[in-house]
């Protein structure tokens, strides 16, 4: 079987564009090129062929048509005038300036790509081997300096010619490919072994980016939860692992791979060297994300919603199932963290009442369930708006949730979801590539072994396709877990941030008080009741209604014109106010029991 052959030139990176070149032999007459529309992980259509300007392809053969510019067939497909048999390269531009962890990203610093918006494959070729060549120029490394490196999942050689650096890279196909991103960039790194059985698995740390953190101390803690992880699950479905990380002043997000993760990180939430024994809460946050994704390696990538063993990555495919992938994962994340040792139960529980506290100022919770949030996560998770909040609710979050009830509804009956997680994975180890489709039946049928059918029945039907109220306080109460309640506050059911002109409205509760009133979001309240509106001033107004029963009037710009608004005062009608909780360890406890399992 032929190779599949690319080369991406980084040449113009001042200009934040890569020069790809693909080869390949032809195996049926006029064939197709395409890319992706979306990225395994994230559920949203990208539309990452915008980025692509005009694609010519010459065929090397004296008798056929070089040079030609393709035909486009539609938002993503290419096709060339050729016949079987023929060599052909395709030659194109790409635009890379998406800094997430999604697209490609190409400066001065940074050389950063995942395939999928670099790669065109070729239609019906996509299990062939790959050969991919990264063209580094030297001005580059004279820019940056010594430290530049290659960090990358993908097995890889490094070739210095005279004018520039060649990294060549291999991978079994283009599923691969595109599921091993790279940068070339100033990287301070780390590494540790992680023990399965006999085995030692190598862990590789990267970070790039400004940043002056405590790598010393971020590997003894990453080093601890990975470990925690396998011996959970007893081994890895990885040969070795490579965390990529880069450091901004504000950006968060993360992307699990085959055998690695991308990770964006706020600088501040990296170990400082005066960090505590107790991880502050924003290193807890990126010890979480390093978690969460880690923890896909097996929970989506190995074991994985049926649908997508076989996704088509042109369009959207659905499943009701991404609040177990995405759900347990937000709940084991956090979970290790203090199973591992690296934080405390006490962080825990603060961890975990914040992920409660986001469920109860959620009003669309008692509209969506946390199956239909999963099958609209191409519409609605990844495009939220002012009025998200009262439309539905995350899978992420209630996902989360509905892991927390449906652990200790297990630990009632003597099973754990950490068995229901092994039982999957030990199916996906029994196929022959080493992956496993879930479905709704044959979750249920795993269910129907660890609890008694009718509970299982009854929890789904309630918690997962309904939208019942989780029963969190039973459950945690159950556990020796003190719950503390009072009441959120969101002043006249508003979230609203202060700017020199005033309150600035970012979201309005559904049936509360700024909702009566007509207050909308983007709306700029300049004055209460005759006085400029400030936050205390807001706050004093809402207090003096709940005595004098009088409605307040909010002077509103709207876009560049002038609303007048009256706010009633809190009544029956409007929605309660959210509960805001902190969870604490009670005396007689049994915590250890649930937080500390063998």
């Amino acid at each position: 079987m032929s190779q599949i052959h690319y080369q991406f030139d980084f040449k113009k990176f001042r200009e934040h564009l890569v020069d790809v070149t693909l080869t390949f032999t032809a195996d049926n007459d006029d064939p197709i090129v395409w890319l992706p529309a979306w990225i395994a992980g994230s559920y949203m259509i990208r539309e990452f062929s915008k980025h692509i300007t005009a694609v010519t392809a010459t065929i090397h053969h004296p008798n056929a048509n070089n040079n030609q510019r393709l035909k486009k067939l539609d938002k993503n497909h290419w096709q060339i005038h050729a016949k079987q048999g023929d060599r052909i390269s395709v030659t194109y531009e790409v635009y890379a300036y998406d800094l997430s962890v999604r697209g490609a990203y190409v400066d001065e610093t940074r050389l950063y790509g995942n395939f999928t918006s670099l790669a065109l494959a070729v239609q019906g070729q996509e299990n062939q081997a790959i050969k991919a060549e990264l063209i580094c120029p030297q001005d580059f490394y004279e820019v940056n300096g010594v430290e530049v490196s290659l960090a990358t999942a993908l097995p890889e050689k490094m070739h210095q010619q005279a004018e520039q650096t060649i990294y060549q890279l291999t991978a079994d196909n283009y599923e691969q490919l595109t599921d091993s991103p790279f940068e070339i960039a100033e990287q301070d790194e780390f590494w540790f072994d992680v023990k399965s059985g006999e085995n030692t698995i190598a862990h590789r740390f990267v970070i790039s980016g400004v940043h002056h953190s405590d790598l010393e101390r971020l590997e003894t803690d990453l080093s601890k939860i990975c470990q925690s992880y396998v011996d959970w699950l007893g081994d890895t479905p990885f040969d070795d692992y490579l965390f990529m990380t880069i450091a901004t002043s504000s950006d968060y997000g993360g992307l699990e791979h085959l055998a690695s993760t991308s990770l964006i990180t706020p600088r501040d939430d990296l170990p400082t060297f005066f960090e505590q024994a107790e991880p502050s809460e924003s290193y807890q946050r990126f010890l979480g994300l390093c978690s969460h994704e880690y923890f896909h390696a097996w929970w989506v990538k190995t074991v994985r919603p049926e649908v997508f063993l076989t996704a088509n990555f042109n369009q959207e495919t659905y499943t009701t199932l991404l609040w177990v992938f995405e759900g347990f994962t937000s709940y084991v994340d956090d979970f290790m963290l203090q199973k591992s040792g690296v934080i405390s139960q006490h962080s825990y529980l603060k961890l975990l009442a914040e992920q409660i506290n986001r469920y109860y100022q959620t009003h669309g919770r008692a509209l969506q369930s946390v199956a239909e949030s999963s099958f609209d996560a191409w519409i609605k998770l990844y495009r939220s708006d002012e009025n998200t909040a009262n439309a539905g609710i995350s899978y992420y979050n209630k996902g989360a949730l509905v892991a927390l009830c449906l652990d200790l509804t297990l630990l009632n009956h003597g099973k754990r979801i950490f068995d229901v997680i092994k039982v999957f994975y030990d199916k996906a180890k029994a196929q022959d590539n080493r992956r496993f489709g879930m479905t709704d039946a044959n979750l249920d049928d795993v269910m129907n072994e660890c609890l008694p059918k009718e509970v299982w029945q009854d929890f789904r039907a309630n918690y997962i396709d309904g939208t019942t109220e989780l029963p969190l306080f039973e459950r945690l109460s159950e556990q020796g877990v003190s719950i503390e309640q009072k009441d959120d506050d969101i002043t006249w059911g508003m979230k609203y941030m202060s700017e020199p002109t005033g309150l600035k409205v970012q979201r309005v509760v559904r049936n509360s008080q700024a909702a009566a009133a007509g207050i909308s979001a983007n709306d700029v309240i300049v004055a209460i009741d005759g006085l400029k509106a400030s936050e205390k001033w807001l706050k004093a107004t809402a207090k003096t209604q709940t005595i004098s029963e009088d409605p307040a009037v909010c002077h509103v710009f709207r876009r560049d014109e002038l609303l007048v608004l009256e706010v009633p005062p809190v009544s029956d009608t409007h929605v309660k106010q959210p509960q805001k909780w902190t969870l604490l360890a009670g005396e007689n406890t049994s915590l250890t029991k649930w937080l500390q399992w063998k």
